[in-house]
Order: structure tokens, then C-alpha cells, then sequence
């Protein structure tokens, strides 16, 4: 850290999954390296780090954002659910598990971010049209499945209806 990082240390506080968290840390310091160094959230993955393939999608106050674009600052006060906040402590959320019975995945790096995004689409859209769906993902890269087993898990998804919290 510089001495320009180190004046920048301020008070930090915000809801992660459900839970107050307060640090101390530089104010200009990036969601990602927060979520996953001092929170230890690995779920949400480090990847392009300037916002093109959605690795690194968490939801603020509801909506998906890419964690490498967002400063401690933007995000203080506000409430975060990364991957490991989208299941609860029985079972996996709907959007969860259509991935996993779809074959919505192949080496899994990109599917917590898929599944932050296709979850905020439908907590907001219950029953989107493909457009939808796809402007929805247009923000997520996969490099492995041809999205044949992402798109069937959001379908189901959508079938089966996800509006568990």
C-alpha cells in the first residue's frame, strides 16, 4: 500500500449476504479484492478485471454489477449478496439448481456470475421474453459450454418459477 492508500483508510460498513460487515479500508479499494481478500468469498471470481465477461457479478441493492468496476465507496451503506448469499442454509436456490440439473456449466468459473445475473433477472422479470434473457447475459462470458446448458437452466428456471428470495 502507498501513502496515498494509506491516507485514503476510512470506515467501512455494508450488508454482505445478509450480514453487517464494518472494515477499515481504502475508500478507492475494489469491491472484488474486498469481497474475495478480506471477506474470503471466493465464489465470486477474478477474471478480465475491467468489466467485460461478468466473473465477478455480485448484486448491489438488487442489482447485478460487475465487482471489479465498484470502489468501497460506491458500495458503503448498501446491501451485497455475492454467490455464496444466493442459497440459503437448506438448499440451493431454484436458479442453483436448474443450473446444476441443466448441465448449465462446464469448468464452472463463469456460473456464479451467471447465476447472480439470470437470478436479478427474474427477482425483476419473473417471465422474460429470450430477448430479455439474453440482454440479461450479454454482460457473462463462457469460454466452454456454447450456453445450450445456460439457456435450458434459465428456462427452467423461469418454469419452474424462482421467486424464492
Amino acid at each position: 500500500m502507498n501513502d496515498k492508500e494509506t491516507a485514503a483508510i476510512a470506515d467501512w460498513s455494508c450488508t454482505v449476504n445478509g450480514r453487517a460487515v464494518a472494515l477499515q479500508l481504502p475508500q478507492a479499494r475494489r469491491l472484488l479484492d474486498i469481497i474475495r481478500e478480506d471477506l474470503g468469498l471466493t465464489g465470486t471470481k477474478r477474471s478480465c478485471e475491467i468489466g467485460r465477461c461478468g466473473a465477478c457479478m455480485v448484486l448491489v441493492d438488487g442489482a447485478p454489477v460487475n465487482a471489479c468496476l465498484m470502489m468501497a465507496y460506491q458500495c458503503a451503506g448498501r446491501t451485497l449478496v455475492t454467490i455464496e448469499g444466493i442459497a440459503n442454509e437448506d438448499d440451493l436456490h431454484p436458479v442453483q439448481r436448474a443450473f446444476l440439473e441443466e448441465g448449465g456449466y462446464q469448468c464452472g468459473y463463469c456460473t456464479p456470475g451467471m447465476i447472480v445475473s439470470v437470478k436479478a433477472l427474474l427477482d425483476a422479470k419473473p417471465n422474460p421474453s429470450f430477448e430479455e434473457v439474453e440482454e440479461a447475459l450479454s454482460g457473462n462470458l463462457c469460454r466452454c459450454t456454447g450456453y445450450g446448458g445456460i439457456l435450458r437452466a434459465v428456462h427452467r428456471a423461469i418454469e419452474e418459477g424462482q421467486s424464492r428470495p
